[in-house]
């Protein structure tokens, strides 16, 4: 029986996998032409790791090959990423094409310049289809250098047209060059040298990929698979590759141990709570790897701010380098405005874990010792509001070393993110030995942030914002009251951010709101940073 795989290209024969004929036949219409009597196109092919890229180029080179017509062949040039040497990375270069085209008469160049030699009809009979994979692993100058080279074989040949392909000077037909960002432009203060190529961008799955995927699940091992867990799947991940596999691996094998029964969103919950909490997955390390580097982490820190998105500018160095990593993405709000937000939730969440672990991993005296917390936690509830009234008694006294290396913005202020991440340690922290649950939620994807606790058969939904005017307060009532509907909850904590806040102003503005239409409560707290 066949099985998800996410890690490497997948293999048609053992794994399930989405045909996307779609993109296959763009690719290779771009490579071979649209045209059969024009020449193909040079491209770039672009996508975050684990998206399906080498699959989706394998797939091409094999249609392509089944007519006939060309000579394809592809190779992967990663292993040559620490190379600095001219010569020995055009020897490996030279390699690899006479082994990805079984050409023992390739003769062995010594500069990149002397690469058009190679597609010359000396040894090439039909017209030639190149893929690079992993392309811009090499260093920026030899990307460069390489790309030229290609261009000059590009708009020469445009000066050939009136002679018959298989007489022309240059045979190289087509050419992909595939990575995880555009090599061409971007880090290139001259210029892209290459300014004759497509870039093609592998999208992720569809809802109705994801959905076939476990379908296909469903008929082949006869275990049924829950139409909800199906769509959790998809909200979480985005379709993404890599991790919609990932999940698919975890449910259907690693906790899968009842196959005679369906697949539950009980045991969704279980496979998600160990994906973010216990499993390593490559992807997700490799993204939080790019997500921490300076100077991208202030970007991602910023990401978090509750009040305003962040417009997405491809030509932004950090946000071009966080979207080809595959933190982010593009979200068109409208005709005219396209925001940033994190890639998929799933992933939101293991980078607010993962900078609330780092920043505060050690967070002192939550409550003095003889503090009973009656009025705070019982047997059957808890009070959130008394909980909080604790938590600004602890910033008051542990703000100064507790934010002394906290990351701050240009202006030098702490950013919003950091009192975010903080709050939800000390919740966390403070409930954990009491049987509740702590965790976030992100309903939108570029700021917005829940705290959800559950606590014996009660759910307590905290909305956490940065206060910055009357107006914005008044909506926030209102927004906060229909997420406490879509939660079904007769009331829900409104947690403001705000510098400082006297006491006239905290007894006016944390009184309860109740929304009319939906009758739910809100409960305004206002926590004083201090800054």
């Amino acid at each position: 029986m066949r099985k998800f795989s996410s890690y490497g290209p997948v293999d048609k024969d053992v794994h399930f996998y989405a045909p996307r004929e779609d993109l296959i036949d763009r690719t290779l219409n771009s490579l071979v032409g649209e045209n059969s009597q024009k020449d193909g196109h040079y491209i770039t092919v672009w996508a975050p790791r684990q998206t399906g890229k080498s699959w989706l180029m394998g797939e091409v080179l094999r249609k392509i090959r089944k007519t006939g017509k060309y000579e394809a062949g592809a190779f992967s040039i990663e292993s040559a990423k620490q190379e600095k040497n001219e010569e020995e990375l055009v020897t490996l270069f030279c390699q690899k094409i006479a082994a990805a085209f079984g050409k023992k008469n390739l003769p062995q160049v010594k500069k990149i310049k002397e690469i058009p030699s190679l597609f010359t009809k000396q040894y090439f009979q039909k017209p030639v289809i190149l893929v690079i994979d992993e392309f811009d692993a090499l260093e920026e100058n030899f990307i460069n250098r390489f790309t030229s080279i290609f261009r000059d074989i590009y708009v020469n040949r445009s000066y050939e047209k009136e002679r018959r392909k298989k007489d022309r000077g240059n045979l190289l037909h087509g050419l992909a060059l595939v990575g995880v960002r555009s090599v061409l432009g971007i880090g290139n203060l001259k210029g892209s040298p290459f300014n004759v190529q497509r870039s093609l961008h592998v999208s992720n799955l569809t809802c109705e990929e994801v959905n076939g995927l476990f379908k296909w699940y469903e008929k082949e091992s006869g275990q049924q698979v829950e139409q909800q867990v199906i769509d959790k799947v998809f909200a979480e991940t985005r379709g993404q590759p890599g991790l919609t596999c990932w999940f698919g691996e975890l449910l259907t094998e690693t906790y899968n141990k009842e196959k005679n029964k369906p697949i539950t969103p009980a045991n969704f919950t279980k496979a998600y709570t160990a994906a973010t909490s216990l499993l390593p997955n490559a992807n997700v390390i490799n993204i939080i790897s790019k997500a921490k580097q300076e100077p991208y982490r202030e970007t991602v820190l910023e990401l978090f701010r509750t009040d305003r998105a962040i417009d997405f500018k491809f030509d932004n160095p950090h946000i071009n380098f966080l979207y080809m990593n595959g933190v982010i993405e593009p979200e068109e709000v409208s005709d005219t405005e396209i925001t940033v937000r994190f890639a998929n939730p799933f992933l939101h969440k293991r980078l607010f874990n993962f900078f609330s672990d780092q920043l505060f991993d050690v967070m002192g005296k939550l409550v003095e010792p003889f503090d009973s917390l009656e009025d705070a936690v019982t047997e059957e509830s808890l009070n959130i509001g008394n909980i909080l009234r604790r938590y600004q008694t602890y910033l008051e006294k542990n703000r100064r070393w507790l934010f002394k290396e906290a990351p701050r913005r240009k202006d030098m202020r702490i950013f919003e993110a950091v009192f975010h991440f903080n709050l939800y340690m000390y919740l966390f922290k403070f409930l954990e030995n009491k049987g509740a649950d702590v965790y976030p939620e992100f309903p939108t994807g570029n700021g917005e942030i829940d705290i959800l606790v559950k606590y014996k058969n009660n759910t307590y939904g905290l909305e956490l914002k940065s206060y910055t005017d009357v107006g914005g307060y008044k909506r926030a009532l209102d927004q906060a009251a229909r997420y406490g509907e879509r939660l079904r909850l007769k009331e829900i904590t409104l947690v403001f951010f705000i510098e400082s806040i006297d006491e006239e102003n905290r007894r006016k503005y944390e009184a309860a709101y109740v929304e009319k239409s939906s009758a739910v409560k809100v409960l305004p707290v206002f926590i004083s940073t201090g800054e």
